[in-house]
C-alpha cells in the first residue's frame, strides 16, 4: 500500500537506531498523519527552548522525559502535568532530569517533550495487538484505570469499516457512560467511530506496528483528544 513519505521516515529513524519502538513523539506524529486528533507536541533539548515552547503551546502543558531507555516515563518520574507558567516549566524541566538521572543513572536522555493540556474528558482507550493466526486486531474500551480493573472492551480484526466501529462503541458495559450518565454529558460516539476507522487505516499501512496502545483518548460533547500514545514495532 502506498504511504507517506513522512510514515516511512518515522519507522526507518527508528531501524536505524536499533529501536523496536517509536518515541511518543513520533507515534503522535505518525496518528496525525492518519488524521488521529493527538495533542500538540515539541521536543526541545534545553531549558530555555522547553520554556519557549511552551509559550507558544499555551499554558497549562505537560512536560515529560524522551528517553529510549524510559519507555514507562511515570515511573521514573518523567511525567508533570498542568504546569502553569514559566518558573513551573524551569523547575519541572530540572526536576525531570533529576528524576530520571535516579531513577536510570545511564539513561540516554533525548529531550523533554512539551505538550498541551488536554481539558479532561470521558477517558476511552483504543488498542491494537497482532494475533500470530489473523493479524491485527482493534480493542476500544473504557480508558485510564478502568481498563484493568473492568476488563470492558471489544475487539474487531484490521480492517474495519464504519458499521463495525459503531458496533464496537455500542458493545461495551459501560456504554450508558458514553450517552450521559447521572447528568454527565454525552461523550462526542462519531469521534471516537472517526479515530476507529483512521486507526484501522493507520494499522493496515503499517505493517510494522506489533501492538498500539492510545490511552487515555479524552472524548468531549465534541471531538476529541489522544492524549498518549505507545508503539512497538
Amino acid at each position: 500500500m502506498m504511504r507517506d513519505e513522512a510514515v516511512n521516515e518515522i519507522f526507518s529513524t527508528a531501524e536505524a537506531e536499533g529501536r523496536d519502538f517509536l518515541f511518543e513523539h513520533e507515534a503522535k506524529n505518525l496518528c496525525a498523519l492518519y488524521g488521529l486528533p493527538v495533542t500538540k507536541i515539541t521536543v526541545e533539548e534545553t531549558e530555555d527552548d522547553a520554556v519557549e515552547a511552551a509559550k507558544k503551546l499555551g499554558f497549562p502543558v505537560v512536560l515529560k522525559i524522551v528517553s529510549p531507555q524510559v519507555l514507562h516515563k511515570s515511573d521514573a518520574g518523567g511525567v508533570l502535568i498542568d504546569i502553569k507558567d514559566e518558573a513551573g516549566v524551569r523547575e519541572g524541566y530540572k526536576a525531570i532530569l533529576e528524576n530520571v538521572k535516579a531513577y536510570a543513572p545511564d539513561a540516554e536522555i533525548t529531550g523533554i517533550l512539551v505538550q498541551e493540556m488536554a481539558p479532561w474528558g470521558t477517558e476511552v482507550i483504543v488498542g491494537s495487538t497482532k494475533d500470530p493466526t489473523f493479524g491485527a486486531t482493534l480493542m476500544f474500551g473504557l480508558g485510564g484505570i478502568f481498563v484493568e480493573i473492568l476488563k470492558d472492551v471489544s475487539f474487531r480484526l484490521i480492517p474495519i469499516n464504519r458499521s463495525d466501529a459503531e458496533e464496537m462503541v455500542k458493545e461495551i458495559k459501560a456504554y450508558k457512560i458514553l450517552e450521559g450518565a447521572r447528568g454527565k454529558p454525552p461523550s462526542d460516539r462519531e469521534a471516537i467511530v472517526e479515530i476507529l476507522l483512521k486507526t484501522s487505516e493507520m494499522l493496515v499501512a503499517c505493517p510494522e506496528i506489533s501492538e498500539l496502545d492510545m490511552n487515555p483518548v479524552l472524548v468531549y460533547e465534541e471531538g476529541a483528544k489522544v492524549v498518549d500514545a505507545r508503539i512497538i514495532l
